[in-house]
């Protein structure tokens, strides 16, 4: 096994915006570190990988080639140094696995076998923060593959309360690009960073919400870095005095017209102008811009009581974009028509689905949707409609997937992986999977099933 540390020296870097005098990280600045000019370039992938967040950058979760899921039975479990909270990818046959700890593990995909860990640093301690509900506190987020730099790209949270974009040559774990990237106002020590990474025409995308609790000084925000590390940051932060966390763990979802979509969560306001949260926004990914938001009617409320748009990644369905947040009501926008102009209200339907959590996976015009008391299949009729259909009980349903006919989702409140019958909600097989992190989801390649674990990462044979 090969280990690789990252040391910090003491080296700045510079954003397009900042507040006037945030709170700024403890300690020294993060070593820079870029890629020279005209590299190698990367060798290619291969079928069964898995590059992204739900497979694709439209977040759909839909994955072809796999076989319909027989009986699960563990193939092998990687105990690591702390819980993978995000989805594990598949790199060329390696599988690349982020910690809470801070550290990034290459695995072998047949065995589970360490090839190579690199520590990026010491994670915050849950006593030194705030509030908050992971202890300690390091990388959160899925990883994202950048084609343009063969590099896999990771973002850490610092004891020091530094926000670190990392990438590595997935082969060996050696680091090639190192960048702070922090939100561009507020209190960085309070921002968290959920949102699965994307990587978009040659850059990384990263978005900022806050701890649990929504103590301290954040607000929500997008951070684009060059995925050579070397250029300004481009940032976007929601206009609200206080909170417009940008959370949802699908982050960033690539529009088939070239925009990138997030969902915000509940701001200050409860009352006034609008204040551009509780709401989904469509941005240019080269400049960050805003082109198109939405915002539901009840935003104040919403506001008020906690209830934002912001607690599920939008769902991209044909010409739709299906919202749905924690007041159960689900939205359908016209991509091509409502996500072009800004404001409230305006939506082509809406229907009460259920209060949902995390990433809804799609086929054609159905989405699966991780709702705060089970699995619920919704239909987008043609006219934008959505239509509740069978609804599967689980204790804490993690974020689907599609494979092989099947819906895969996790119960990480009773540590199980399911396999369900995509037409009728049936059980097809279960398996035990262990102690799960909120909102897990698992990776599907070939016959294997991989899920992060509080411990690590566990893969299935059979489906």
């Amino acid at each position: 096994m090969r280990v690789l540390t990252v040391g910090a020296v003491l080296v700045a870097t510079a954003c397009t915006s900042a507040s006037p005098g945030p709170a700024r990280p403890t300690g020294s600045p993060v070593a820079e570190l870029t890629l020279p000019p005209g590299g190698a370039s990367p060798a290619p992938t291969l079928p069964g990988d898995w590059l992204t967040y739900h497979h694709d950058p439209a977040r759909s979760g839909n994955v072809p080639g796999v076989p319909a899921p027989g009986t699960l039975r563990q193939q092998w479990q990687a105990q690591l140094d702390g819980a993978v909270y995000g989805q594990p990818l598949i790199v060329r046959g390696t599988v690349v696995a982020a910690t809470e700890h801070d550290s990034v593990y290459g695995l072998d995909l047949a065995t589970g076998r360490v090839l190579w860990r690199t520590s990026l640093g010491t994670p915050a301690p849950l006593s030194t923060l705030p509030c908050g509900n992971i202890d300690p506190l390091g990388i959160t987020s899925t990883p994202v593959y950048e084609p343009g730099t063969g590099l896999v790209f990771t973002l850490a949270e610092l004891s020091t309360g530094r926000h670190v974009l990392t990438g590595l040559d997935p082969a060996t774990g050696t680091v090639r690009v190192r960048r702070e990237a922090e939100p561009p106002h507020g209190d960085f020590h309070v921002h968290q960073q959920r949102g699965a990474l994307a990587a978009v025409n040659g850059r990384v995308l990263i978005t900022y919400g806050g701890l649990d609790g929504d103590c301290g000084d954040y607000i929500g925000a997008v951070v684009s870095v060059p995925a050579t590390g070397s250029g300004p940051l481009l940032t976007y932060a929601i206009p609200t005095s206080r909170e417009g966390g940008i959370w949802a763990p699908g982050g960033p979802v690539l529009a088939p017209d070239g925009r990138v979509l997030v969902s915000v969560g509940n701001g200050a306001a409860e009352n006034g102008p609008w204040d551009g949260s509780d709401s989904v926004l469509a941005l240019a990914p080269d400049s960050l811009t805003v082109t198109g938001s939405f915002a539901p009617v009840t935003w104040p409320d919403d506001n008020a009581h906690d209830l934002d748009l912001g607690s599920l990644t939008p769902a991209l369905v044909g010409p739709w974009v299906l919202a749905v947040g924690k007041r159960g009501t689900g939205y359908t926008l016209g991509l091509a028509t409502r996500l072009q102009r800004t404001g409230v209200g305006g939506e082509q339907a809406q229907a009460h689905l259920c209060s949902a959590y995390g990433a809804a996976a799609v086929t054609g015009t159905t989405v699966f949707v991780p709702c705060d008391d089970g699995l619920l299949r919704v239909e987008v009729g043609s006219d934008g409609v959505p239509h509740p259909g069978w609804h599967v009980p689980l204790r804490a349903s993690g974020s689907p997937v599609l494979g092989g006919g099947a819906v895969w989702v996790a119960d990480y409140g009773a540590g199980t992986l399911l396999a369900l019958d995509q037409a009728s909600g049936r059980v097809l097989t279960q398996v035990v999977a262990g102690s799960l992190p909120h909102f897990v989801s698992p990776v599907l390649s070939g016959d294997r099933v991989l899920i992060g674990t509080a411990a690590g990462v566990t893969a299935f044979g059979g489906a």
